[in-house]
Parts: C-alpha cells; structure tokens; sequence
C-alpha cells in the first residue's frame, strides 16, 4: 500500500455533516481529498480551504450521486487531476421520516435515488476504476436493527447498502480491495437535529450506555482506520458506530 500521501480519497456529501468531518480527518492524515457536492459549492469550497490550511491537498468537485453520468464525469475529472482514486467513501445521504402510510411518492423516491442509487452509482464506477489496493467505505445506519417508527423507508435504503456492500467485497476478490460500511447512530449533525424538539434529542442521547450523541468527529475516526493500514484486514462487515445503542 502506498502512503496517504500517495493516495487519493473521494469523498460524497463532504460539504457539511460527518462527510466534512470525514473530508478534514483524511486531508490531517495526508490524503488528497476530493470534496464532493451536490448544491452547497460555498460550504464544500470552505471544507476544501480549511484542508488546504492545515497543509493538505484537497479538490471540489460537484456531482448529484443520484445520477449515473454525473458520478462517471467526477471520477473522470479526479482521474484526470491525480491518476486515480484509491479510497472512496459513500456519504452522502438524506433522509425523511413518515409512516410507511403516510411516506409521498416523491419523499420515497427521494430516499432511494441518493442513499441506494447513489451508492450503487459509485460503486459500479469503483468496481471498475478503483486502483489496486484501494477501500471503500459506505456509510448504512444503526436504525437498521433499531427499527424505529418512522424510519422505514430510511432504514430500508441503508439495510440495501449493507447488503451491497457485502456482496461487493466479495466481487474485489484478487484486487485488494477492502468494502465496509459504517453504521452509525444517533450522531450531532444538522440532517439528525433538524426537526427535533430538544427533549426528543436529550432523550436519544441518554439512550446508548456512553450518553451523548456520537460527534462528527467519532465517525471520521471510523473511517480513518478503515481507510489506513490498521484497517487492512477488515473486509465486508458493517462496523455500528453507535455508543453501544444496539
């Protein structure tokens, strides 16, 4: 394996959340990060800024994961900017919360279109270009397991990208390629906050034996060990960064 320095790190979703966290923990640990985006360019380019500050290397490049022509042209231009990628790391995501009753067509097929299409999309353009050696990491949800009230077209798209990535870790056999995916719980960001009276979040953080609510920072940590050297022997699980909530 070659040294972070060496290596290239593509990043969806990384203008704000756990994928900025992510985007910032990989540029400190010397990877050249591609800052992906769907609409937020001022946030991913300040994302990209901050990389560049610390003495990192770091790219923006906008693409919708939702669309398979937009995923095809990022990896073209990362390709063609730096040679190849060797990590990618599935974030981006959204999510909505309905009663499988009350779910609208368009909420649902929402959900699918970014959490499994979009994961699908990239995937199929790793399989294929991804250098030898290389990591993908996707990211699933502990809702899969929890199964709370409504999350059940949520949970569905993340119980579909665990058994992607299963099956793709298999399919890298002779490449050297490692598949997980990160499922974490309850985690501060703006998707989990918006929407929830305070009392709703205090309760959700008292629920995993640490009692807090996971930071962005936890997860980027996750990925960190999973894209580096202490990683290499984990392939095709689904590591539940949670607090010990399931």
């Amino acid at each position: 394996m070659n040294t972070p320095m060496n290596r290239v790190a593509l990043v969806t979703g990384a203008a704000r959340g756990i994928g900025a966290a992510i985007a910032e923990r990989l540029g400190r640990d010397g990877y050249t990060v591609i800052v992906n985006y769907a609409g937020s360019a001022a946030a991913a380019e300040a994302v990209a800024a901050k990389i560049e500050a610390a003495g990192g290397r770091a790219l923006t490049v906008q693409a919708d994961v939702a669309y398979a022509a937009a995923v095809k042209t990022m990896f073209d231009r990362v390709e063609a900017a730096f040679g190849g990628v060797d990590i990618l790391v599935n974030n981006a995501g959204v999510m909505t919360l309905a009663a499988i009753a009350d779910m609208g067509d368009d909420a649902f097929a929402k959900l699918v279109d970014v959490n499994l299409k979009g994961t699908f999309n990239t995937l199929r353009e790793a399989a294929q270009r991804l250098r030898q050696g290389g990591r993908i990491i996707n990211f699933s949800s502990s809702v899969v397991g929890l199964y709370p009230p409504t999350y059940g077209a949520y949970a569905a798209t993340k119980a579909a990208v665990e058994a992607l990535t299963i099956i793709m870790a298999r399919e890298m056999r002779g490449r050297s390629i490692t598949v997980n995916a990160i499922a974490p719980g309850p985690t501060a960001t703006d998707l989990f906050l918006t929407g929830k009276p305070q009392d709703v979040v205090d309760r959700l953080a008292k629920q995993a034996p640490l009692e807090r609510l996971g930071q962005p920072e936890d997860i980027a940590a996750c990925v960190a060990f999973l894209a580096g050297q202490d990683g290499a022997w984990i392939n095709g699980q689904v590591l539940r960064a949670n607090g010990g909530i399931i």
